[in-house]
């Protein structure tokens, strides 16, 4: 009973003192301190020759200083070859600007062990920099962190020039037998064809994938249910898998922090704050092979017995190059995200700007989430997109229309993913496919959307798809794709457009679409520049559209 009434004052406290949060009151990030005391690597044994492994000492010159009270333990100017790195309590891991940290290409360095990958409780090589279950930690200085990850990846032919393929052939590995991808050797490649691989699943050990060591690339930095985190002024590159991953974390700080992947580096992203809380990333730049900055929490029915959204998280002034996607949430969302706030940011040549991804059978709750001030140039895809279709493809309506598909939708349960109460204003594009794409379920629309005070130059303008309670206000839509309806809508309801600008001569305005569209309203918005105002398209009812 004792047990009981303490669980339900735990829970009833939190309710009382939980934050309203806002742009005028953002979470409050602790940041570590330290000790001066200093460590100098050399001291341990430590040589910058770039060719003696230097695992051993400045792994000692870490356990020393935590153990007499933490400090910082300095990585001088020098090229210093190590295998895994292990950070502890009250220590912080100093590079000098002149310094590169260098592990090893040597794959028999880093074990298998029990880890996280994707959302899934994982085997995976050790990572080269990690820490767990730590408070009070640092990694500082303006050096570099090189994770060696060219001999981890794999890689398609048509992703490098002719010569640059000949070299990687050349370096050894197996090159698969249409020619078309290499890969660092015969168990990297088995593991890419086996069925889950890696997964942990009940009544396996690490020692079960073996066989598959080499498939089991590690991220090159993983914190793992640490309190009081600082990442600053250095520069992470070529990493084997993610570059950062922050799981189950508490007071992170990223700042003035240069991630440098290849663009083609498979499963390459730039950071990954996974069920995490308080979190401050700022004035850093992410060059990355795939999403930039990135808010997980957990995969399905393990992302959601854990039960950690990622919340309370600040992410302003970066710079994000060619990633997948700039600020992305998801896919693995399934604890959730939160009171999350993203500003004054530039995305150049990413294939997405702001990218929400989720698909069924993820369950949580994506909410509460902020975003202004964000300019970007040369996207590939789209600016703005929330989608709840990730690898998966819903029927045309055309099909579904005409009878020659059926739609079978679920029923709504935890496995239903949730994407509402989202805020986007003041965003710039200068070149994209498209400007805007919102895609909910049709057992779970995208709603409650404010999209507000955005100039958008693309080939096309809006697509608006099963969803509910969307605001578009002060939306500069210039087109380039007069074939294209500038707005298209299907079966969304509760659509409201104010003050939308498009080209004079557009072909047509609105594209409605499907018999749920309905009460789509229209202010301060010159329809007359259209060829032709609107379209009504399988089922939709002409009067869905009202003027006012």
């Amino acid at each position: 009973m004792r047990a009981l009434w303490t669980t339900v004052m735990v829970l009833t406290a939190h309710t009382l003192f939980a934050q309203n949060y806002s742009w005028a009151n953002l979470p409050r990030v602790h940041k570590p301190s330290f000790k001066k005391d200093t460590f100098n690597i050399t001291r341990f044994g430590a040589v910058a020759d770039g060719v003696t492994l230097n695992t051993k000492a400045i792994n000692a010159a870490i356990d020393e200083c935590s153990r007499k009270g933490g400090g910082v333990v300095n990585v001088p100017a020098g090229l210093w070859l190590t295998g895994p790195v292990v950070m502890k309590s009250n220590v912080n891991l100093h590079i000098d600007r002149a310094a590169i940290l260098q592990f090893t290409a040597d794959k028999d360095q880093y074990p298998i062990i029990a880890g996280n990958w994707e959302g899934h409780p994982a085997a995976r090589c050790q990572s080269p920099l990690s820490g767990t279950g730590l408070i009070n930690i640092a990694i500082t200085g303006g050096g570099i962190i090189d994770g060696n990850g060219d001999g981890w990846r794999w890689i398609a032919k048509d992703r490098l020039t002719e010569g640059e393929w000949k070299h990687k052939v050349a370096s050894g590995g197996v090159v698969t037998e249409d020619g078309k991808t290499w890969f660092p050797s015969e168990r990297s490649l088995k593991g890419y064809r086996t069925k889950d691989a890696g997964w942990l699943k009940p009544g396996m050990t690490v020692a079960d994938f073996a066989d598959i060591r080499d498939f089991l690339r590690p991220n090159l930095l993983v914190l793992n249910n640490c309190k009081k985190v600082l990442l600053e002024g250095a520069t992470f590159r070529n990493s084997p898998a993610w570059c950062l991953h922050t799981l189950l974390c508490e007071d992170l700080s990223v700042d003035d922090v240069h991630v440098r992947n290849p663009w083609y580096a498979a499963n390459g992203d730039g950071i990954d704050v996974e069920s995490c809380r308080r979190v401050l990333i700022e004035n850093s730049t992410f060059d990355a092979g795939d999403d930039g900055i990135c808010v997980k929490s957990g995969r399905d029915e393990d992302g959601r017995k854990r039960g950690r959204p990622t919340e309370e998280m600040i992410v302003r002034n970066d710079v994000v190059y060619r990633a997948h996607g700039g600020f992305v949430i998801g896919s693995e969302m399934s604890g959730g995200a939160r009171n999350i706030f993203v500003s004054d940011c530039s995305f150049i040549g990413t294939d997405i700007g702001l990218r929400f991804k989720t698909v069924r059978g993820r369950g949580g709750i994506v909410e509460k989430i902020y975003v202004k001030n964000i300019n970007m140039r040369d996207i590939v895809h789209q600016a703005v997109f929330l989608d709840m279709y990730y690898f998966a493809h819903p029927p045309a309506i055309a099909d579904v229309y005409s009878g020659k598909t059926t739609v079978d939708v679920p029923a709504v349960t935890e496995a239903t993913p949730r994407f509402r109460d989202i805020h986007i204003s003041n965003i710039v594009c200068d070149g994209a496919e498209e400007g805007i794409f919102v895609r909910g379920l049709p057992e779970m629309n995208i709603r409650e959307i404010e999209l507000s005070d955005m100039v958008l130059k693309a080939a096309k303008g809006a697509e608006l798809i099963e969803a509910q309670n969307i605001g578009l206000k002060n939306i500069r839509l210039i087109t380039t794709d007069t074939a294209q309806p500038v707005v298209y809508v299907e079966n969304s309801s509760n659509l409201h457009f104010d003050t939308i600008g498009y080209n004079a001569g557009a072909g047509l305005l609105f594209s409605i679409n499907g018999n749920k569209s309905a009460n789509i309203s229209v202010a301060n918005t010159d329809r007359s520049k259209a060829v032709h105002e609107a379209a009504f398209n399988y089922g939709a009812a002409q009067n869905a559209l009202q003027q006012k």
